[in-house]
């Protein structure tokens, strides 16, 4: 199978680079993250005349938002009748609404701008080849009625998947490029005097009476207001989000089909998941094809879910030519519903955006709308649903024992398991636990045969990383931090590097 090294969205999108900060700067709010949510944050803001600047530890919309799927739907997988039960069908209904709204202003915002950017409205479909997720889906369909959601539910679909058993339709949804679309709004926010910053990793706050931001090369940005949308908050010590939500990795291949593609964006209500949408790519039908999630670090082959996407697309539609994979890094909540707000109650200055699950393309305008009303000062109806100092005994309770279990399981399994392989006997292309003077360490060979080797100790907790064969990486089971082959972090909430260890 073949590699490529950027997703469709960012491969078809060019934007400038941006230098490092290298001063000590003021500005009225400072966001921290440079993905859909943090640049649609800084628009709202910087267009009602605040000063804003925005942080980024790599390059700006190259995380999360550059590999996503793309859908602006509410249709969140099965999610309605357990939300009905759990949060009351007010909240519900809120939920349904918020997305809703997101939809809308994205929508509005490329009419107003005359954005090009693929937006095309779609209807979102759940599907079921199993009995017990058939019957999951009747009862999301009740909730769907009892929500007042515009929706169908159908016996069969237009793609030719095997033992579809019925499905469900939620209507007046959309899809779009979100990197074109996401082109405009930096280049707006830019124009109006805001700043980028790249290559910059926030590390800490400094609460004082003006919030500091604090770099790893030890400059500061004082503010107003600090909002975190760095995907998973990088000061997550401050509300212990690090124990309230859980990573999740997920596998995405682009190809050109025999088969026309019907229309519709598809989700499968069984496991292994399926997520199918078309994109056109210089004027020719792509077809998406998504699904195989699963907690980061904890497969031990991340290969083979590329490999049953592919054979997948080719029993549905005949792969004509493969032209990309990508994976994604997703976020739950314990309440599956994003923490969006203060990010603790006593804390007005320093907002954040997470656990976005795998929807946040919408999710993120949610937030983007919401906190930017709460910096101005104006209602929104939705606070108390997304408010990040929320607890709801039922499943929050039950998901926060079983998740640090989870998390202190592996911590022990990662200081005890001592399986390893010589380094001699790595291959090229072949990354392995090895033992470096009787410590745990991790080497990866490239094909040029020259060895990397780093310490695999999560620079975060303290638990032992895994070895990523599909995306090269060293992954950590705990809380989803990610690093390069060299160390680097390639995904939060670690913000220190690995050491680098010398075999010579």
């Amino acid at each position: 199978m073949p590699t490529f090294p950027e997703p469709y969205w960012r491969d078809s999108v060019e934007f400038e680079s941006f230098e490092p900060l290298e001063e000590d700067i003021e500005a009225d709010a400072v966001v921290v993250g440079g993905g859909i949510t943090g640049i649609t944050t800084a628009y709202l803001l910087q267009k009602e005349g605040m000063n804003v600047v925005i942080l980024e530890a790599s390059n700006i919309l190259n995380g999360t938002t550059g590999h996503t799927t793309a859908k602006l739907t509410a249709q969140h997988d099965v999610i309605y009748d357990e939300f009905i039960s759990h949060l009351g069908k007010e909240k519900a209904r809120l939920y349904y609404e918020a997305n809703m709204d997101a939809k809308k202003f994205v929508q509005d915002t490329i009419e107003e701008h005359g954005i090009d950017c693929d937006f095309k409205e779609q209807e979102a479909i759940i599907y079921a080849t199993s009995q017990q997720s058939l019957a999951n889906l009747e009862n999301e369909w009740n909730a769907y009625k009892k929500l007042g959601i515009d929706s169908d539910f159908v016996d069969s679909i237009p793609v030719d998947i095997e033992d579809v058993k019925g499905a469900l339709v939620m209507k007046n949804q959309a899809q779009f490029h979100p990197l074109k679309y996401l082109k405009h709004l930096v280049d707006d926010f830019l124009q109006r005097g805001g700043k980028i910053y790249e290559k910059t990793t926030a590390v800490d706050i400094l609460e004082e009476a003006r919030p500091r931001v604090m770099t790893r090369n030890g400059k500061k940005a004082t503010c107003h207001y600090v909002i975190s949308c760095s995907h998973f908050p990088f000061y997550d010590f401050k509300g212990a989000y690090f124990s309230r939500m859980y990573a999740d990795r997920s596998y995405v291949i682009g190809i050109k089909a025999n088969k026309e593609y019907p229309g519709g964006m598809y989700l499968s209500a069984d496991q292994p998941t399926r997520s199918l949408r078309s994109a056109t790519i210089n004027g020719e039908e792509m077809i998406i094809v998504g699904g195989e999630g699963h907690k980061t670090g904890h497969a031990t082959n991340t290969m083979k879910h590329y490999e049953a996407l592919q054979q997948f697309a080719n029993q549905t539609f005949g792969i004509k030519e493969f032209l990309y994979r990508w994976s994604a890094q997703d976020l739950t909540t314990l309440d599956k519903v994003p923490y969006i707000g203060h990010i603790t109650s006593n804390d007005p200055s320093i907002l954040v955006a997470t656990g976005f699950r795998k929807w946040g393309m919408t999710t993120s305008t949610v937030a983007s709308l919401l906190m930017s009303d709460m910096i101005l000062k104006k209602d929104n109806p939705y606070m108390e649903l997304y408010d990040p100092a929320r607890f709801n005994a039922d499943p929050s309770v039950r998901k926060f024992v079983s998740q640090n279990l989870d998390v202190a399981g592996h911590f022990v399994k990662g200081k005890v398991g001592l399986k390893s392989k010589a380094i001699d006997d790595i291959q090229e292309g072949e990354g392995a636990v090895v033992k470096i003077d009787g410590n745990r360490a991790g080497a990866y060979k490239d094909q040029n045969g020259k060895l990397y080797v780093v310490d695999t100790t999560c620079t975060h907790m303290g638990c032992e990383l895994e070895w990523n064969n599909g995306e090269h990486t060293w992954d950590c089971p705990c809380h989803g931090s990610r690093f390069s082959i060299e160390g680097e972090v390639v995904e939060g909430p670690a913000e220190t590097p690995l050491p680098k260890i010398d075999v010579d």
